[in-house]
């Protein structure tokens, strides 16, 4: 027969301002999100810790402390967890709690070098956790927090152009302004018709991102597709010209990340589709860059 044991206490934990704090809505699962309090890279990350024991007991401690955790979550890698930042603070010294009492924490200056990520099979998170020690069993209460990374590449201004064809059979050519796009920003292009000999039912403009876990031979690759938008319906002619103008904004889409702590890689493509009458399908995927702009 299982044994549930009530915890003995509650454990509050506040970060200072954090209702007047912008916060992002955190994706839990299909149905469930979470509003956390945003940080940047840099930025003091302090509260007040509020401990209070149940029905008036009073309760032995062997020490109360507060820390500062960083950690990517590998769900590919049987659920481990890497720290990749840990600051600790003590709060209380071994003793006795019979009423609630406050703690106030500061870390300061604290560098997040990477940004918040929640994936398919990977997740970075920051979070203050509260351990009052027990000599029975720890009782831990953790806070989120999110934190946005601004690095902003090179301007690139050269055109890209991307070939889709098939030899006397069609050949296409999608070109759009540049490789680098902030999250609000617009990809604006056109879709050139040189050739067509099949008979083209509709057309479609994908961006997909793609999610890079492990090292090999242990390595996952997860791609998801996070809008997709016809912009043809009908046959085409030869030298007809399309004119696109994507607006990125409101989509779910995240910076690249290359190679975070070694762990896991984020890339998105730009992915355009061809449906022909039997329903094949024609495609050609680029790579495209996107990071936050403050």
């Amino acid at each position: 027969m299982a044994l549930f044991f009530k915890s003995p206490l509650d454990i509050e934990i506040r970060l200072d301002g954090e209702d007047q704090r912008k916060h992002v809505d955190v994706r839990l699962d299909k149905r469930r999100k979470e509003k956390v309090p945003l940080f940047v890279d840099g930025e003091t990350v302090k509260g007040t810790v509020t401990v209070r024991p149940k029905d008036g007991r009073r309760l032995e401690h062997i020490g109360i402390k507060v820390q500062f955790i960083g950690t990517i979550e590998m769900f590919s890698d049987r659920g481990n967890t890497y720290d990749f930042l840990t600051l600790g603070q003590e709060l209380a010294a071994p003793g006795e709690l019979q009423h609630p009492e406050s703690f106030e924490f500061e870390f300061k200056n604290v560098e997040k070098q990477f940004e918040s990520y929640n994936g398919i099979n990977v997740r970075l998170r920051y979070f203050a956790r509260v351990t009052v020690g027990r000599r029975m069993a720890d009782v831990i209460r953790e806070k989120d927090l999110w934190v946005y990374s601004y690095n902003i590449p090179p301007d690139t201004v050269s055109s890209i152009k991307m070939d889709v064809g098939i030899e006397d059979c069609l050949h296409i050519e999608f070109e759009y302004s540049k490789s680098r796009y902030h999250l609000k920003d617009v990809i604006v292009g056109r879709i050139y018709f040189l050739l067509v000999r099949l008979k083209i039912k509709h057309m479609e403009l994908s961006i997909i991102r793609r999610e890079t876990t492990g090292t090999p031979p242990n390595q996952y690759n997860e791609s998801e597709t996070l809008v997709r938008f016809e912009i043809m319906d009908g046959a085409p002619v030869r030298g007809e010209t399309i004119p696109i103008r994507l607006f990125l904004g409101g989509f779910d889409l995240t910076p690249t990340y290359r190679d975070v702590n070694k762990k896991f890689s984020t890339r998105t493509f730009l992915s355009l589709v061809l449906i022909d009458e039997d329903a094949r399908r024609y495609f050609k995927q680029s790579e495209i860059v996107l990071y936050r702009q403050p």
